[in-house]
């Protein structure tokens, strides 16, 4: 019985990287410093959170409720009236406030018999804000002038009238203080989604 010569390939494994503990805590350096910019980035540009302080937007937002405010929205679009807005205040632009618009660009704004009146060119003579979403709509209240809007200013109010010091007190907004629009309702949980409002009508 003749021997069988049996030819055996050798397999070559790829030689193991020698990583030292140096070069892992470098790369996980510019990991952690990307991802801070990338957040930064991103709480300065696109959203940033806000909790709600105070009771002048019962009762469609609560104290203590947490916001996502979408900062890109006017990047991209004009406000619109009935927008819920995060701004910072003319008087003290190192507080935030958050109020409803209802006074667009051009318009004039007056608050009369507990209601608001919006003048532009559509309604010449002046129309009713109609605002499904207050409780009750006969409880705004004001020093009854005429507000004229020039073409960067808002007219805002909070959904509680009777606790909200807005525009009826400190006057116009400028558009530079619009921080964004609130965009998401994280906390509480139960109310957790996108606020969806009816929207105000000129009748």
């Amino acid at each position: 019985m003749s021997d069988q010569n049996i030819e055996i390939e050798s397999v070559e494994t790829p030689p193991e990287k020698n990583v030292s503990v140096g070069s892992f805590l470098w790369e996980l350096a510019r990991i952690v410093v990307i991802a801070f910019v990338v957040m930064i980035g991103f709480r300065f540009f696109v959203a940033e959170p806000f909790i709600v302080s105070g009771s002048s937007m019962v009762p469609n937002f609560h104290n203590r409720e947490y916001l996502v405010v979408n900062k890109m929205s006017y990047r991209l679009h004009e406000p619109k009236r009935g927008d819920v807005i995060v701004f910072r205040y003319p008087k003290d632009t190192s507080q935030y406030f958050i109020k409803r618009i209802v006074g667009l660009p051009g318009e004039k704004v007056k608050v009369e018999n507990g209601r608001v009146y919006v003048y532009n060119e559509e309604h010449p003579d002046g129309a009713v804000l109609e605002e499904d979403y207050l409780s009750n709509q006969d409880i705004t209240f004001g020093n009854n002038e005429l507000t004229t809007l020039g073409s960067e200013e808002y007219f805002v109010l909070g959904d509680n009238r009777l606790a909200s010091s807005d525009s009826r007190v400190w006057g116009i907004l400028p558009k530079h203080d619009i921080v964004g629009t609130a965009w998401l309702r994280v906390f509480p949980l139960n109310a957790f989604g996108t606020p969806d409002f009816p929207a105000p009508e000129l009748q």
